[in-house]
């Protein structure tokens, strides 16, 4: 049985996006991945583009309101937060908590901004890979 795994920002655009797209992409035969958040707004564009470089399509997920999951039960919750607000979530085994820069608030040049959703992605990517598909 796949452990089910949440992760949880704040608008679930981007982080939240790219994490539950590489963990279904990567490890989807041991976990079924999920994404909400406190305040969700829409699908960034620009995780998109990112994860579609690596070849993972996350062009077909949607922004989804963390109420969707009240009193269903995770394994994992994994709160992506970087200074904001992390929310509770009472129906889960286990939070980790893990600070990402948000790729959203970076500014500059088009390819400076890119940089940040690129490194954004890379770290989020290490870090699942580093704990062995949230293991």
């Amino acid at each position: 049985m796949k452990q089910r795994v949440l992760f949880i920002g704040t608008n679930n655009a981007a982080r939240t996006q790219m994490a539950e797209g590489y963990l279904r992409a990567r490890y989807g035969d041991r976990y079924e991945a999920c994404s909400a958040g406190i305040a969700p707004t829409v699908l960034d564009p620009l995780a998109v583009r990112v994860m579609d470089e690596i070849g993972i399509d996350i062009s077909k997920q949607r922004a989804k309101d963390l109420a969707l999951f009240d009193g269903k039960e995770m394994d994992y919750v994994i709160a992506l937060c970087s200074g904001g607000v992390c929310p509770m979530f009472p129906w889960t085994k286990e939070t980790i908590h893990v600070d990402f820069p948000d790729p959203a608030k970076a500014t500059g040049t088009p390819d400076r901004v890119l940089g940040a959703y690129r490194r954004s992605r890379d770290a989020i990517i290490a870090w699942i890979d580093g704990r062995s598909g949230v293991k």
